[in-house]
């Protein structure tokens, strides 16, 4: 079981925690609906009767036909030929790594390919509630005779990963066949609840299935299950493990859903930018100290308004020069146009 320090692993974006509460109560009012859907202009139709809980440790729901064969066929046709395979990350350095703990093909669609492919990202958009812009590209798998993926969490344990987008909050599991036998979806630490509903019989399911709360792959179906708490700390009751496939092959496209946009690219002003338009409006109400992780940030992962908040670290080279500069300037009336950077050493706005 991975383990992991706390301090490794805070979110800093705590004003998104609301966001995430409102999120699951959403999704909690929308299995308890005997029948309803939720439209907009822009957006598919989700039908809260085709979702259910089955866990709310960790918070857990399956929606029954989520795909259409349609979508199912295309998935799968796209990515047969780009298979290769499948990484973990590492634990230390965070990057890619083979490992038996996962040994799967597989290949990431990206969300532009095609109109089939918008579609099914803006009904995962809808059904979540959660931005399309938080979501990594969706990643195709194919499972055949006695592959599987060990126990793991979604969420990161390395500095590296939680950089892009922050930690993951939601993964989406789309099944694109059925299987014979074998290749369930199963929580080992899962707590259940009178409202917890298994999604087979207990005869149907492989002996990897039955240590903890599973799913059995059923064409179009999905599963959404969370990572982290309400309070954005990590859930460890996510564990979940992909069974050897026993008889049959198994399809299945996944979606990881980040606290923060995973499409945001950093510009090159580098950290000593404003990632929300309001940054200058929160940084006057005194939002830098009464909110600092989002508006500042921490050593390990800048925040979001860096710029307002005046908070751009330069190295000690370059702070020693801008203090020459500085002196300078107020002996000689020097000349010298006013950075990002200098904002600490002035102690007020600059003009931008």
């Amino acid at each position: 079981m991975i383990r992991f320090r706390a301090n490794e692993l805070k979110i800093r974006f705590s004003s998104l925690k609301s966001l995430f509460f409102i999120s699951f109560l959403i999704l909690s009012f929308q299995t308890h609906l005997s029948s309803s859907s939720y439209v907009n202009s822009n957006a598919p139709i989700i039908s809260a009767h085709k979702a259910k809980q089955i866990s709310w440790k960790p918070r857990a729901f399956v929606y029954e036909g989520f795909l259409t064969d349609k979508e199912c066929d295309h998935l799968i046709s796209l990515a047969k030929s780009e298979l290769k395979r499948s990484a973990v990350a590492d634990n230390e350095s965070g990057k890619s790594k083979l490992s038996e703990v996962r040994t799967s093909s597989g290949m990431f669609i990206p969300k532009a390919k095609d109109p089939i492919i918008d579609g099914i990202e803006e009904k995962i958009a809808t059904w979540t509630f959660l931005p399309k812009e938080n979501g990594e590209d969706i990643q195709v798998l194919r499972y055949e005779h006695g592959e599987k993926y060990d126990p793991h969490y979604d969420y990161f344990v390395d500095k590296v990963n939680i950089a892009r987008g922050g930690h993951r909050l939601a993964t989406i599991l789309m099944y694109l066949t059925d299987v014979v036998k074998g290749g369930e979806t199963v929580f080992p630490n899962a707590e259940g609840s009178p409202r917890a509903r298994s999604t087979s019989a207990e005869e149907d399911l492989s002996e990897c299935a039955k240590k903890g709360i599973a799913v059995k792959p059923k064409r179009g179906d999905a599963l959404l299950f969370f990572s982290l708490h309400p309070n954005a700390t990590p859930d460890p009751n996510s564990l979940h493990a992909g069974c050897p496939v026993i008889e049959g092959e198994k399809w299945s496209a996944t979606k990881w859903i980040h606290v923060d946009s995973f499409d945001k690219i950093v510009g090159a002003g580098g950290n000593c930018t404003d990632q929300n338009e309001s940054c200058e409006r929160w940084a006057a109400l005194g939002e830098c100290t009464k909110n600092p992780e989002y508006m500042v940030g921490t050593p390990d992962l800048p925040g979001f308004c860096r710029r307002s908040c005046k908070q751009f670290e330069l190295p000690f080279f370059f702070k020693y020069t801008l203090i020459i500069l500085l002196d300078m300037h107020m002996r000689r009336r020097v000349k010298w146009h006013p950075i990002c950077g200098l904002a600490p050493w002035l102690g007020k706005n600059l003009p931008h």
